[in-house]
Order: C-alpha cells, then structure tokens, then sequence
C-alpha cells in the first residue's frame, strides 16, 4: 500500500475533498485578485478625486450662497488637448470640495444657475451635490 493506512475509498474520498477545496481556494483567491485589479484600474482611470488641478478660471455662488461652483482649466500637456474640472464648494460648515466636472477638448467655460440646487456648466445640468459630470463614463 503506497499511502500507508489509507483504503481504497478513503484515500478518493480525501482526493476529492483536496480536490474540492483548492477549487474553492482558487476561486476565492481569482474573486479577490480580480476586485483588486478592478478597483486599481478605477482608482487610476476614472477616480474623479484624482484630476488635475489646473488654472483657475472663474467661480459662481449658488443663490442662495450655499454652494460655489469653481471652474478650472488643465494642460494635459504638448499632444493632450485642454479639459475643464468643475469644483463645488460647500460654503457652509467647513469649506468642503467635490470636483462635479470633468471635460475633454474644452478650454473655456459658461457656468449658470437656474435654482438654489441646479446648476448648468457648458451645456451639462447638474443637481447639486449628488450628480457630477465625466467625459470618461459617457
């Protein structure tokens, strides 16, 4: 007997549940490698936290002051044309941002209000503070 105190159907048995747990581990390992690789690709490519921050262009208040929306125009460089990043700015509590914006082959920029919570940049309305603007999920 090769595999010492192991029968004939023990030693299957014990295969088959190697067998079934690296299936398992393998396929654990394939979910979790492919969420990392996919998340990695998100952050690098369509993260809007991570646009440049460009020349500032111009900025409008809301209405009712409770937003401002800041406009900046960035060079992506000698062979990469120009793209807008609009900024809304929380002017109530801290001061906190939130790009809302982001445009491809634009180097200027119409900024207008039409309520307290919409805004209109370039053509694009926005519901503020949940909706955003990105060339790259169109």
């Amino acid at each position: 007997m090769v595999f010492g105190y192991f029968g004939g159907n023990s030693y299957k048995r014990w295969a088959k549940s190697i067998k079934k747990n690296t299936l398992k581990l393998f396929l654990v390992v394939s979910l979790l490698l492919g969420a990392f690789i996919g998340y990695g690709v998100y952050w690098a490519f369509y993260d809007m936290s991570r646009l440049p921050t460009g020349e500032f262009l111009t900025e409008e208040i809301s209405p009712d002051g409770k937003y401002t929306v800041k406009a900046y125009v960035a060079n992506g460089g000698a062979t990469v044309p120009y793209a807008i990043r609009g900024e809304l700015v929380f002017n109530q509590g801290n001061n906190k941002t939130k790009n809302i914006y982001w445009n491809y082959k634009e180097d200027t920029v119409i900024i207008t209000w039409t309520d307290n919570d919409t805004v209109i940049i370039n053509g694009h309305s926005l519901n503020v503070p949940k909706d955003h603007f990105n060339f790259r999920k169109q």
